[in-house]
């Protein structure tokens, strides 16, 4: 709108690129709509391309019942992988959703990141392991 402004004043398209700073081909872009349909032209318009499949009624139904957690929906451990995550956006919702765009809900929609569980023995024994660092290491490292 600033650049419909400047052009009313009759400032050169150059001119118009180094106050605004763009390139001067967006100047004469903009400078043909205004003159084809005037400002109205130059306004923004919706987001063109394909809608998307779930709504923010249904997101916020699918992070509830990703709140409950994996083992609420079935599954033996309390983990989401995107195939899981998928299948209860099929049985929330009744959308099919590719690995894509089940990743795409989950960090973009829904603000999640990846996390990866830690993998330790499970019959790992730490109070084992603080003995050995405070007894076996230090003889170990003074050497024979």
């Amino acid at each position: 709108m600033r650049a419909v402004e400047l052009f009313e004043q009759g400032v050169r398209q150059v001119e118009v690129a180094r106050i605004l700073g763009v390139h001067s081909e967006s100047v004469r872009r903009w400078k043909r709509l205004w003159e084809q349909g005037g400002a109205a032209a130059l306004r923004r318009r919706p987001a063109s391309g394909r809608p998307r499949k779930l709504d923010d009624d249904q997101v916020e139904r699918v992070r509830a019942a990703l709140d409950q957690g994996a083992r609420a929906h079935g599954f033996e451990a309390e983990v989401w992988t995107l195939e899981r995550v998928g299948m209860v956006v099929e049985r929330i919702t009744g959308v099919r959703l590719a690995a894509t765009s089940v990743w795409r809900l989950l960090t973009v929609r829904l603000g999640w990141s990846l996390q990866r569980p830690a993998r330790r023995a499970v019959e790992r024994d730490e109070a084992e392991i603080a003995r050995w660092l405070t007894h076996e290491w230090p003889r170990i490292k003074r050497g024979p």
